[in-house]
């Protein structure tokens, strides 16, 4: 199933006071980000009379970090996927080069310290071998070598040699030093951030965008010398302005290189926590609407299919995936049952999600860029698809908290989707509607 709910409070008790209502986004890359866009303008379509956009709380890790920020900033997903392929007036669109800049400067220094390394490790060690056969003990270790050669006896003659030659050197601790700490490096998303935010005179800042638009956000990042999370917002750290959060929580480790932001390494919010929950609900939300654009895939034979493959057949990128999937959802699985459990959360959670046999996300890798639109629209009919099925139960959570929905309305565009897939732009265009489309010079912030 694609939902998972974790109903706590009694849907038929008036309310004494307004809920708090929150969305909360994982990670997902470049694919999950469209996915998760797509899968938002759905959710965006089901509501009646209330956006998501108007929502008081917004946690975001990795991509959902990057996709959360404009919303808290009053950015419909609709503009958001303009964004994808120039279609917006407002918002810059967004390139290969914001995702995939090279890691230049490491390239370029890590090779660099090999060269001075190297030069300076011929002399050490020639200096380090007289030292060590002047003395009785490296007199003795030399003439054993000698009369009984030996690998164990060359060993006790050059440990200690190389471990001398090593000590209060440049060298680094092991040769995966040497290495790029990362392919690409992701300070263009942060800029890409930042440009839009001042573009539409929206704050760059957590404490100044909750006085303009009196909600919340909140974004999650890892900070790589302590291992322990590192949560941005306006009562959380605000040391750094929204569009470093968001550079911080999307440092994926082996893509991106850390993100070194006033002189704090930072790497993936999603190492730590695969969505925060457990930060919406410290924060006071009564209702929790949890979107995971990632989920491993059941690939089970069924008999009728002649080309089925085993994943491990399918090279070491799928086993990978797979892999990360797992550790990603067992943890969102653990984070649910907390909250479940938790007698301090009484409210409820929503929790939405490909299905497990959904072969049109896990056919889509993380990284690929130029699938925008295939993500969109698979993240769009995967949660149409979920609200549809369970609408019944989901729409009676929705009114218990004053939110109406239009399951005709989310059903109409689907349908027109359908029609669309024979190009990218038809794809977007549909994604793109909007009940009442602004005008082009629109800005969103709430004044």
């Amino acid at each position: 199933m694609g939902i998972q709910i974790v109903q706590k409070s009694d849907l038929r008790r008036p309310r004494q006071k307004k809920p708090v209502i929150a969305l909360v986004l994982a990670g997902g890359a470049i694919s999950g980000g469209a996915f998760k866009l797509g899968g938002l303008i759905a959710l965006n379509t089901y509501l009646e009379g209330t956006k998501i956009t108007d929502f008081d709380i917004y946690v975001g890790v990795s991509a959902g970090a990057i996709v959360a920020a404009p919303l808290a900033a009053g950015v419909p997903p609709e503009e958001l996927i303009r964004s994808l392929h120039g279609g917006s007036a407002i918002i810059s669109q967004f390139r290969p080069w914001h995702f995939y800049r090279p890691n230049f400067h490491e390239y370029v220094s890590r090779p660099a310290s090999v060269a001075r390394d190297a030069l300076q490790f011929g002399p050490n060690l020639l200096r380090s071998l007289g030292r060590h056969l002047t003395r009785p003990s490296g007199k003795r270790r030399a003439s054993d070598l000698l009369s009984r050669p030996s690998y164990p006896n060359l060993e006790k003659l050059f440990a200690p040699i190389i471990r001398d030659t090593l000590r209060g050197g440049h060298l680094g601790t092991t040769p995966m030093s040497y290495l790029p700490t990362g392919v690409f490096d992701n300070r263009n998303l942060e800029k890409f951030i930042r440009e839009n935010l001042s573009r539409n005179r929206i704050p760059n800042n957590f404490r100044l965008l909750r006085l303009e638009r009196q909600n919340s956000l909140y974004i999650a990042a890892t900070n790589l010398n302590t291992a322990r999370p590192a949560y941005f917002g306006h009562d959380e750290d605000t040391t750094l302005t929204i569009s470093e959060a968001c550079q911080a929580s999307s440092a994926i480790p082996g893509f991106f290189k850390p993100a070194n932001i006033n002189g704090t390494e930072y790497i993936d919010g999603g190492v730590q926590r695969t969505a925060n929950m457990s930060l919406a609900a410290r924060k006071n939300a009564d209702l929790i609407i949890c979107y995971n654009p990632f989920r491993p895939f059941l690939n089970l034979p069924d008999g009728l299919d002649p080309d089925w493959r085993s994943m491990g057949s399918m090279g070491p990128g799928v086993v990978l995936d797979q892999t990360f999937r797992s550790l990603l959802h067992s943890r969102l699985e653990q984070g649910i049952q907390r909250l479940a459990h938790d007698p301090r959360f009484n409210g409820d959670l929503l929790v939405l999600e490909p299905t497990e046999t959904d072969a049109r996300m896990f056919s889509i890798s993380p990284l690929a860029f130029w699938k925008r639109a295939l993500a969109a629209e698979a993240g769009y009919l995967s949660v149409k698809s979920t609200l549809e099925q369970h609408h019944g139960r989901v729409s009676k959570i929705f009114e218990a908290y004053g939110i109406r929905t239009n399951l005709k309305r989310l059903q109409d565009d689907e349908s027109a989707l359908r029609v669309a897939r024979r190009s990218d732009q038809e794809v977007f265009d549909i994604l793109e509607h909007e009940e009442e489309d602004p005008s082009p010079q629109r800005l969103y912030l709430v004044r």
